[in-house]
């Protein structure tokens, strides 16, 4: 278990590419499988790894976010030390209050860093969904003696419609980062990070300090590729179930590979549970014209149609006739009479009203917004 390392996570990632999900959100706070929040798998990380301090900066939409953490009771981070610590901007003569980039966001909560008397910062975003623990890349780490380790995994998909942070890297025989490609059109490497990295807390500090008085404001693009030469970079690989919300339509996709057992089984390992926020609800309840095959279905759900290979958050209803397929439905939406659905992403509370038909594509799910009726 770590004691020696705590985390911090940057939610300001804004993507406009997630549509209808984040116009009232941040991307840390979409839902994703079933009945958790996109923050919910950092979080577990790195508690499941030891970590007591969790620092968490904010940027826009995050009334959602806060109102999902809470105190951090769930996660164990509501300590008398340590424990959650919620980062909103705030205006100072130090601090702009509007961040420009993550520098900006990082230097404004360089507070919050300096009093953490831990040794390393776990740093991380907020929009790459896996399950692990981080003792064996901090052990790594500390026999490389690297100044940065950065966590990467395999991904030989690429679409240049759904970049986003999409950092490669180029690796040496001893595990060395020698080159790296930001959103690249046609990437020479397979090897992506997956938005988290480890370094010293003195190190953080003073990357963060000289990078904003040069006038740099974005962490990736200004201090780690400019300085991939004169720092010592190493990468950590991970090979489990890795999930990036870079778009709708990756959303879509990784959403549906939790229908197969062997995805769905590696992200929701029993070895390290993923934690949320509690609501006690009523087990799903089946009507006696329920047809239900491969699907997810949250508690408080009530079906008498057909579902079938798709995700249902909490309080969903199907009514008698209604027809879902490949569709993820979220929390306290009613599908009505005779609708039929198919290759649908639907937001919280939305209502479809009797005999309404509704049919997206692989590549092109229908998005509705949160409380729309159609």
């Amino acid at each position: 278990m770590i004691h020696n390392a705590f985390g911090l996570i940057y939610t300001g990632e804004n993507n406009p590419r997630l549509k209808e999900l984040t116009l009232s959100r941040s991307v840390a706070a979409v839902p994703f499988g079933g009945r958790n929040r996109c923050i919910d798998f950092i979080l577990s990380n790195l508690v499941n790894s030891g970590v007591t301090s969790v620092g968490m900066i904010m940027q826009k939409n995050y009334h959602s976010l806060m109102d999902h953490l809470g105190s951090g009771k769930e996660w164990n981070l509501n300590r008398k030390r340590d424990g959650l610590f919620i980062l909103p901007p705030f205006l100072t003569k130090d601090n702009v209050g509007v961040y420009r980039g993550s520098i900006d966001a990082f230097r404004s909560c360089l507070g919050y860093v300096r009093r953490c008397t831990e040794q390393y910062v776990i740093l991380t975003g907020s929009h790459t969904i896996f399950n692990t623990t981080f003792d064996d890349m901090l052990r790594k780490h500390i026999e490389s003696g690297a100044d940065i380790t950065i966590m990467y995994n395999e991904d030989d998909s690429f679409d240049v419609e759904d970049q986003n942070k999409d950092l490669r890297l180029h690796l040496n025989e001893s595990g060395r980062v020698i080159d790296m490609e930001l959103n690249p059109y046609r990437p020479k490497s397979n090897l992506r990070s997956c938005d988290l990295m480890i370094m010293e807390k003195a190190l953080l500090e003073y990357l963060v300090e000289e990078a904003y008085s040069r006038g740099e404001y974005d962490f990736i693009r200004d201090i780690i590729l400019k300085r991939c030469k004169t720092l010592k970079i190493h990468g950590y690989r991970y090979d489990g179930f890795v999930a990036r919300l870079d778009s709708v339509n990756t959303y879509f996709k990784n959403s549906m590979r939790l229908l197969l057992a062997k995805e769905a089984g590696d992200l929701y390992n029993m070895e390290h549970p993923v934690y949320t926020k509690v609501k006690d609800e009523v087990s799903a309840r089946y009507g006696s014209n329920a047809k239900v095959k491969n699907c997810v279905l949250a508690d408080g759900c009530y079906i008498d149609g057909t579902v079938e290979n798709s995700i249902l958050f909490r309080g969903v209803s199907v009514e008698t006739g209604a027809v879902v397929r490949n569709s993820i439905i979220m929390q306290g939406s009613t599908i009505s009479e005779g609708a039929h659905l198919d290759h649908v992403i639907m937001d919280k509370g939305v209502t479809i009203r009797q005999k309404r038909n509704l049919i997206g594509y692989d590549n092109f799910p229908i998005v509705l917004r949160k409380n729309q009726t159609v």
